[in-house]
């Protein structure tokens, strides 16, 4: 009797690159059966670099999850009295326009109910109130995200936010390790892409706070091309491979990163005054997550360990369809597509 294998296509569509994940599963297992990145060599070649994406590395399925992000992206996580969820969809319609600043007629909601968190002040100060987190999406950016992957003969089965993406690999990271983790701990997740930093902070695998912060990658990029007088391209490869540069890249990057510590300590300050409980561990990941300096930077500016993490480090991979090689040297930029397809 054949076991039946399902197949499910992270596609992560960044502002530089497109990076894709294929997740297959069969009975109770989970393999990366594909992998593939290409850069985005301009605004209107995102669909040529998914196109490069699938064929370079072989990955057939068609269905994908994809995910959405930026400033036409809005998360809230509220206060509300107690009610049941078909009520609370229809009570948020209503009353939207408190929480977003855009018409409702808009945007796509969505909303859910967040677990008990006993520490809430809030919640001991108003009695009956309940955690509920709401997500609303222009629905624009949601119709030219469908229009580009239907263009390209892709079945999109799922569109999130990359925050709550990363948030899925860190779970299918934690299922799948040896170790035994302690539910009741609350672990911040940073991931530094190319023009962004997504904050967010889990206890139990459920989000309880998630920021985007505008300072990533490329003001690295800018800051080592202004100091070593070189340009973007070969400050972004320096940065990467820094050759011996390693000094003048640390000093170069150093305003920014005490920039970026302080604006994720503002973070998790507001986390931690909200529920009156302490962020236990920091994991970092992205495409800077590895920058010379960046990992001490920030355990200096939090006075605490900062660990790396890798999304595929606990999954079996199917060695003869996927570059493993490629792959790892690639892997701290790999959660949100991890995520996706998990």
């Amino acid at each position: 009797m054949f076991t039946r294998r399902k197949s499910l296509v992270g596609l992560d569509i960044g502002s530089t690159e497109v990076k894709a994940v294929e997740l297959t599963e069969a009975g109770e297992q989970i393999k990366i059966t594909g992998y593939g990145s290409a850069p985005i060599e301009s605004k209107d070649a995102v669909q040529d670099a998914i196109s490069d994406v699938f064929r370079n590395a072989g990955i057939r399925t068609k269905k994908v999850a994809t995910a959405v992000s930026g400033r036409a992206v809005i998360v809230r996580y509220l206060s509300m009295v107690q009610m049941a969820e078909e009520d609370l969809k229809s009570a948020l319609r209503y009353e939207a326009d408190k929480y977003i600043p855009f018409q409702v007629d808009e945007v796509v909601l969505d909303s859910a109910i967040l677990p008990d968190f006993e520490d809430s002040v809030e919640e001991e100060e108003e009695g009956k109130q309940m955690k509920v987190l709401l997500v609303a999406v222009k629905q624009n950016l949601i119709d030219e995200h469908l229009q580009l992957l239907h263009g390209l003969g892709l079945v999109p089965t799922v569109v999130d936010v990359d925050t709550f993406a990363l948030g899925n690999a860190f779970e299918l990271n934690v299922l799948n390790s040896p170790r035994v983790e302690d539910e009741d701990k609350v672990t911040a997740l940073v991931d530094i892409g190319s023009v962004k930093t997504n904050i967010n902070v889990l206890k139990n695998n459920t989000s309880y706070f998630s920021r985007e912060i505008y300072l990533a990658g490329s003001d690295f990029t800018e800051a080592i091309s202004r100091r070593l007088g070189v340009g973007n391209v070969e400050a972004n490869r320096l940065k990467r491979r820094p050759e011996g540069n390693e000094e003048n890249i640390e000093e170069s990057i150093l305003p920014i990163l005490d920039d970026l510590g302080n604006e994720i300590h503002l973070s998790f300050d507001y986390y931690e005054n909200q529920y009156d409980r302490e962020i236990d561990e920091v994991y970092i990941s992205g495409g800077s997550a590895r920058l010379p300096g960046l990992k001490a930077a920030l355990e200096r500016v939090f006075d605490r360990r900062i660990y790396t993490w890798d999304p595929t480090e606990n999954l079996e991979v199917k060695d003869d369809k996927v570059d493993v090689d490629a792959m790892k040297q690639q892997s701290s930029q790999l959660a949100v597509a991890v995520g996706l397809a998990s």
